[in-house]
């Protein structure tokens, strides 16, 4: 199973995962909601066990540093990864929200360009690692769309901002989640030789963009420029990005579009009655 960008199993893996989501969402409309929300959060609880399961398996078991690294949440869809079981049976519908907008984004954007899998060294030794690659992913993305498909909430354009805000807070979460791991001697944070250079895992772009990183170059066209320098000290004015701050713009400036199309897809009737309403009114008055 050797994966690659638009070759045989990347289509493979787009299709099962389309195939199994619109397959459980046929399943489970006609049954009682206790059955719907006990497969949902049975699919959200086995995606939490297998991120700690997978120290068991290759690239983790093989390589201690990687593995006491990366059983913690060090990215994005690993931190949905520990939260989405806590948050689905929250009451709080920007939660919620942020369930749906960021579940589906995250989970797509991974499915459709898997680096992970295409970066494996060794395939045909970490296939296992592939499965659950493709799993989480699917789940982050699967489990928040069907709890909107079969009406267990409700989205609200009101509540876009719950997506970057939301977002946000969550890389906050990393953030501090790798200063722990730092202070526990983990791994180092920073080169005391080379201050102005990233040495460590930074997937989810917390540190700044990686050299050569056009995903990250790409978000840095929207931070503001003081974001991207050292304000004072011996290094002041070198090219260094704040930790967090500098993804604050970018994140609000990208995420907020994209969360608004997903909205006017499963709330657009709703926009549409809000937007009739002023016209209405003003009907009735020249009456």
């Amino acid at each position: 199973m050797y994966i690659a960008m638009f070759n045989g199993w990347y289509f493979f893996w787009l299709i099962l995962c389309a195939g199994v989501t619109a397959g459980l969402y046929y399943l489970l409309r006609n049954k009682s909601t206790f059955t719907q929300k006990a497969v949902l959060f049975g699919l959200l609880a086995l995606g939490l066990l297998l991120h700690f399961l997978k120290v068991y398996i290759p690239p983790y078991s093989v390589d201690e540093a990687r593995m006491l690294r990366d059983s913690w949440f060090v990215n994005i869809c690993g931190a949905n990864i520990a939260l989405f079981p806590f948050l689905f049976f929250s009451k709080n519908d920007r939660v919620k929200d942020y369930m749906f907008y960021i579940g589906v984004l995250s989970g797509l954007i991974a499915l459709f360009y898997p680096q992970e899998p295409i970066a494996k060294a060794d395939q045909a030794a970490e296939q296992l690692d592939i499965l659950r690659f493709y799993y989480h992913h699917w789940m982050v993305m699967a489990v928040p769309l069907l709890m909107v498909l079969l009406g267990h909430h409700k989205l609200s354009c009101k509540r876009i901002l719950s997506a970057p805000t939301g977002l946000l807070l969550l890389m906050l979460f990393i953030m501090l989640n790798q200063v722990f791991q730092w202070e526990l001697g983990y791994f180092t944070l920073w080169n005391e030789d080379d201050f102005l250079a990233i040495h460590f895992k930074n997937t989810s772009y917390i540190w700044g963009p990686g050299e050569n990183d056009a995903i990250g170059n790409f978000f840095a066209i929207f931070t503001p420029k003081i974001f991207k320098t050292v304000p004072v000290g011996e290094f002041a004015g070198q090219a260094k990005y704040w930790p967090w701050f500098w993804m604050i713009v970018p994140v609000y400036v990208l995420v907020t579009p994209l969360s608004f199309l997903l909205s006017l897809i499963f709330d657009g009737k709703s926009l549409k009655r809000k937007n009739k309403i002023p016209v209405a009114a003003q009907g009735a008055q020249e009456k």
